[in-house]
C-alpha cells in the first residue's frame, strides 16, 4: 500500500537546537568543566528560588478557570458550558483533573522551556482526552518540505507502547524563549543556572558550618614533628570530643600541643549579600516579583490590585494567551468562540475598594444591581434586572415608557388639572354667593 509519508519519514531530520536548556545545562560556558562549575538539574531545581518561581506560576495559573465562551447576537462573550471543548477544560483527561493537568503544562514550560499535548482521539476523530507528554521523550522533526512531525517514544502515562512519530496536528506545542530554533523553546533556567547553584553552595556551606557548631575551622600545632598515625589519631579525638554535639567543651592538649582557630567573619564574606543577589537573578529571569517568591522586601504601599495588575502584565499574561491561543487552534475555533482564563480571581481586589467598585458601576448604570450581587456570590432581588440612573435611581425602563408618551413631562395634565381645580373653586364660590343671598332675602321678609 503507498504511504504518502514514506519519503517523508527518510528526510525528516531533527532541528539542530534540539534539547534546549537540557542540552547546554551541563557546561553553561566554555572550559566549564575543567573548572568544575558543572549546573545540575535536580540542584538547580532544589534552589529555593527556582521552586518557588515556578510552583508560583504554575499554581497562580492552574486555580484560573477555564472557559469556553461564545459571542451572542449583541456582541458580549458569555460563558457556554456545552459541548466538548468545555467539558475536556473540565477534566481534560482521566488521571488528571483541570489543576494538575495546567500546572503540569506550566512545570514543563518553565523547566524546559516546552510543553508537548498529545491530542487523545475516538473512532470518529474527535478529541476526547489531552494528555502531557515527557518532554525527555519527545523529538521534533522536519521533513525536507517544512511539515513538522514529533517522534514520540514510549510512555505508559499516556498511552504511547512504542516509538511512533506524528504530524503537528496531533500535538499541542507550546513553547517560549526561541533563541536558537523556532521549535525548541528555552527555560528561565537556562540564564539562572549558574546564580542557583551559586545560591544552592552557599546555604550548602552555611548547612555544613552549623552543623559544626558554628565554629570555624582550625589547625593543631604541634612542636616538633610527628608521624601520620599520631596526626590522624590526634585529629580524629578533637572531632570526636570538641565539635559537632560537643563543640563548646573544654579541650586538652598536651606536650605543648596549641589550637589556632582560622576565623573568616560573616562580614568578609558577604554571604548574606551573595545569597541576596542569586535569589533576585532566579526572580529576574522568571519576572517574578521578589517579594511574590519570598525572598524580597515588601513594597512600601497597599495598593494589592496594582501589585497584582503588575505581576499579571509582566509574568503571566504571556504565558496565559499562549494557553488560550493553542487551545483555540486545537478544537478550530474561530470567530465566535474562543477560550479564555477567568482571571478575575487572581486581580481580585480588597473588600472595600470592590464594593465601592461595583457600587459606582450601578450607579453608573454599567451594572444591574443583580449583577453586582452576582460577582459577590449573592442571590437576585426583585427588580435587580434593570439599570438605575445616578442619584435618582429611577429604572431606565421607567423613564423610557415616560418619554415614549406625547407629553413626557407632564405638562398638559398638570394645566387641565390646574383649570379643574379652579373651576371647581368658582362654583363653589357662586353656591356660596346664592346661599348667602337667600339667607338675606328669607332674613329681611
Amino acid at each position: 500500500m503507498w504511504n504518502p509519508f514514506r519519503k517523508k519519514e527518510k528526510a525528516l531530520q531533527p532541528p539542530s537546537g534540539r534539547g534546549g536548556w537540557m542540552s547546554l545545562i551541563h557546561e553553561p560556558f566554555a572550559g566549564a568543566w575543567q573548572r568544575n562549575l558543572e549546573i545540575n538539574q535536580t540542584t538547580v531545581l532544589s534552589f529555593h528560588a527556582v521552586f518557588s518561581c515556578i510552583s508560583l506560576i504554575a499554581s497562580d495559573i492552574s486555580k484560573m478557570p477555564l472557559r469556553l465562551m461564545r459571542r451572542d447576537s449583541n456582541g458580549i462573550w458569555k460563558e457556554n458550558n456545552s459541548g466538548t471543548p468545555a467539558r475536556i477544560y473540565r477534566r481534560p483527561n482521566a488521571f488528571q483533573n483541570r489543576m494538575q493537568f495546567f500546572e503540569c503544562w506550566l512545570n514543563s514550560k518553565l523547566c524546559y522551556g516546552n510543553t508537548v499535548v498529545l491530542k487523545i482521539r475516538n473512532t470518529r476523530g474527535e478529541i476526547t482526552e489531552l494528555r502531557i507528554l515527557d518532554w525527555n521523550k519527545v523529538t521534533p522533526l522536519v521533513a525536507d518540505d517544512g511539515s513538522v512531525f514529533y517522534q514520540i517514544n514510549p510512555d505508559n502515562m499516556t498511552g504511547v507502547d512504542a516509538s511512533v512519530t506524528v504530524p503537528a496536528r496531533e500535538v499541542i506545542h507550546d513553547r517560549f524563549n526561541c533563541l536558537f530554533h523556532p521549535l525548541i523553546g528555552l527555560s528561565p533556567i537556562y540564564a539562572a543556572g549558574l546564580a542557583a547553584m551559586q545560591g544552592h553552595h552557599i546555604q550548602e556551606n552555611s548547612a555544613y558550618f552549623f552543623r559544626n557548631g558554628s565554629k570555624p575551622s582550625g589547625v593543631i600545632e604541634v612542636p616538633g614533628t610527628i608521624n601520620d598515625e599520631n596526626a590522624r589519631k590526634l585529629k580524629a579525638n578533637w572531632d570526636t570530643g570538641y565539635t559537632g554535639e560537643n563543640a563548646g567543651k573544654t579541650g586538652i592538649l598536651s606536650n605543648g600541643a596549641k589550637y589556632n582557630p582560622i576565623s573568616m567573619s560573616a562580614d568578609d564574606a558577604k554571604v548574606v549579600e551573595q545569597l541576596q543577589m542569586s535569589e533576585k537573578i532566579v526572580c529576574s529571569t522568571f519576572h517574578v516579583p521578589a517579594y511574590k517568591a519570598g525572598v524580597g522586601d515588601l513594597p512600601s504601599y497597599d495598593n494589592i490590585e496594582a501589585l497584582e495588575q503588575q505581576y499579571y502584565s509582566q509574568c503571566l499574561q504571556t504565558l496565559i494567551e499562549s494557553i488560550e491561543l493553542l487551545l483555540d487552534e486545537a478544537f478550530e475555533m474561530e470567530g465566535d468562540t474562543g477560550t479564555e482564563f477567568d482571571v478575575s480571581a487572581l486581580l481580585r481586589m480588597d473588600s472595600e475598594r470592590r464594593i465601592k467598585t461595583l457600587g459606582e458601576g450601578v450607579k453608573n448604570t454599567i451594572l444591574t444591581p443583580n449583577e453586582a450581587r452576582r460577582s459577590e456570590n449573592l442571590p437576585p432581588v426583585t427588580g435587580g434586572d434593570e439599570l438605575y440612573l445616578q442619584q435618582q435611581n429611577y429604572s431606565l425602563g421607567a423613564l423610557a415608557r415616560r418619554d415614549a408618551s406625547d407629553d413626557p413631562f407632564g405638562k398638559q395634565s398638570s394645566a387641565r388639572s390646574q383649570s379643574e381645580s379652579d373651576d371647581g373653586k368658582a362654583l363653589s364660590d357662586a353656591e356660596q354667593a346664592a346661599a348667602k343671598a337667600m339667607l338675606r332675602g328669607m332674613l329681611i321678609k
